[in-house]
């Protein structure tokens, strides 16, 4: 399975009657990287969980390698080609890693399983723990490998470096780097870590009051501190 496009166009979405997106629009090439920062509470968790499916859409569209998923279920999504890795986690804690993993395979052979293990040797590691007994960083990884196995052409990951010792966050970001660059993927990243997104993406857009305030490449975004300090809250980047 290759990578393919996502196009978000005058998206708008929330919870309820409470609009939190408002004519949002972006494209993230096959292959590309793209991370969406800005403050909390300016609707990037909000934009993800919109396009996987899991909030009331007021209008706009979602398409996913040419195909028109925005009145899909979430379900749908996924069997489309949809990867979503919620800041939550969401893993089985009464399960083993081993069986969370298996959760994962969407009728693939179990041996795939060693994918995951090749990219987290964390896991191999722990996988006759429970869910439960693993730590933050940990389940975070079990929380990606699961949703890799699935083979995603678009993955789309909410903070995951949330919370994490530097240590894991750097294994985190170079499994994230080395599946973006071997072309099967397209990655979106929300992270308040925004050096460490940066330092991933080929591009980025700025989220303000649910609307794209700035877009444009991590270069240009470095180049201006205003937009920086105006929009994301920062004196400027290292």
């Amino acid at each position: 399975m290759t990578a393919a496009p996502l196009e978000v166009a005058d998206l708008s979405a929330g919870y309820g009657p409470t609009r939190v997106l408002e004519g949002v629009s972006f494209s993230v090439p096959a292959g590309a990287r793209l991370a969406v920062l800005g403050r909390n509470g300016m609707g990037k968790t909000t934009l993800l969980a919109t396009i996987a499916g899991q909030t009331r859409r007021y209008g706009g569209s979602i398409r996913l390698g040419g195909t028109d998923l925005s009145s899909q279920e979430s379900s749908a999504r996924a069997r489309s080609g949809l990867g979503y890795v919620p800041q939550a986690r969401c893993i089985f804690p009464s399960l083993t890693v081993e069986e969370n993993l298996f959760v994962g395979l969407k009728g693939r052979d179990r041996s795939a399983i060693e994918e995951a293990y090749q990219m987290f040797p964390r896991l191999k590691e722990r996988r006759r723990n429970l869910g439960s007994q693993l730590s933050g960083g940990e389940q975070q990884m079990l929380s990606t490998a699961r949703t890799i196995l699935g083979k995603p052409t678009v993955l789309l990951l909410d903070e995951p470096l949330e919370g994490l010792a530097p240590v894991i966050c750097e294994e985190l970001m170079t499994a994230f780097s080395h599946l973006a660059s071997g072309g099967e993927m397209t990655v979106v990243l929300v992270e308040q870590r925004i050096q460490s997104a940066l330092d991933f993406a080929d591009h980025a857009i700025i989220l303000e009051r649910g609307r794209v305030a700035w877009s444009g490449t991590p270069a240009e975004l470095s180049a201006r501190p205003e937009v920086v300090e105006k929009l994301l809250g920062v004196g400027g980047l290292h």
